[in-house]
């Protein structure tokens, strides 16, 4: 039986495909994808419900289509397929640790994987399966932030926790400049008047008005996502009200 000792009951998970390459220049790298599988059934253990949406950037990514000459919907649409790719490798890797996944696209894919349905999610998120939100809201013109913030509205999750290559939310790229200020806590109209650039303005706007506490914090630090689930210090919160 799952141990209930986390603060949190349902997250909503994203990550970027980038992240999925780890050292390499494309596609997906097993240990990566792994060792993330790892963290999430750690997670899963603590009787917490995961979904998860996972970028498509690792394989195809839109806009750099559309740079090459690619009509803009088509690029997306390309991108929403990469995004099915990189859930279905994950749904298989979770389940080769015993955690059973679904993947539910925003479009049907017949023979492939689910459509999207909020209620049918909530169903399998209670029946202890992990739920991978694909082909981002469906539509051009909308990133996967902007997905992530909606699924995670729509089932209605207790915290968006974006997964990211630094630990929190900084005043500045930490890797370019030293003296970036690291936040603890910030508030949505923060972050967006501030440009810090945590997530697109839609996906931000979403979180906002519908009272989504967000949470940013580093996928490479090792177990950070596993410590989250009982220590508020790790990441950056992003929330409603005044500091």
């Amino acid at each position: 039986m799952p141990e209930d000792t986390s603060k949190y009951k349902r997250i909503l998970l994203k990550l970027s495909g980038e992240v999925l390459m780890g050292e390499e220049s494309y596609g997906i790298d097993p240990s990566v994808i792994g060792r993330i599988a790892d963290e999430i059934v750690e997670v899963t253990r603590l009787g917490v419900q995961v979904g998860l949406v996972i970028g498509g950037g690792n394989i195809f990514r839109g806009a750099g289509l559309v740079a090459s000459g690619i009509q803009r919907v088509t690029g997306d649409h390309m991108g929403m397929l990469a995004t099915v790719m990189n859930a279905l490798a994950m749904q298989d890797t979770l389940g080769k640790r015993g955690v059973e996944a679904r993947v539910m696209s925003a479009f049907a894919i017949q023979g492939v994987c689910e459509g999207f349905d909020h209620l049918e999610a909530i169903r399998h998120l209670e029946a202890g399966r992990v739920v991978l939100f694909a082909a981002g809201t469906g539509n051009p013109f909308f990133t996967t932030d902007s997905a992530a913030s909606l699924r995670a509205i729509e089932i209605g999750a207790d915290a968006l926790l974006k997964a990211t290559k630094v630990d929190g939310v900084y005043s500045d790229d930490p890797v370019r400049n030293p003296d970036a200020v690291r936040y603890e806590r910030l508030t949505y109209d923060e972050v967006i008047s501030r440009g810090l650039g945590v997530m697109d303005i839609t996906a931000v706007v979403l979180c906002r008005d519908h009272h989504m506490p967000l949470k940013v914090f580093s996928i490479n630090n090792s177990g950070d996502l596993v410590r989250m689930m009982k220590d508020d210090r790790v990441g950056t919160t992003v929330e409603r009200g005044e500091r």
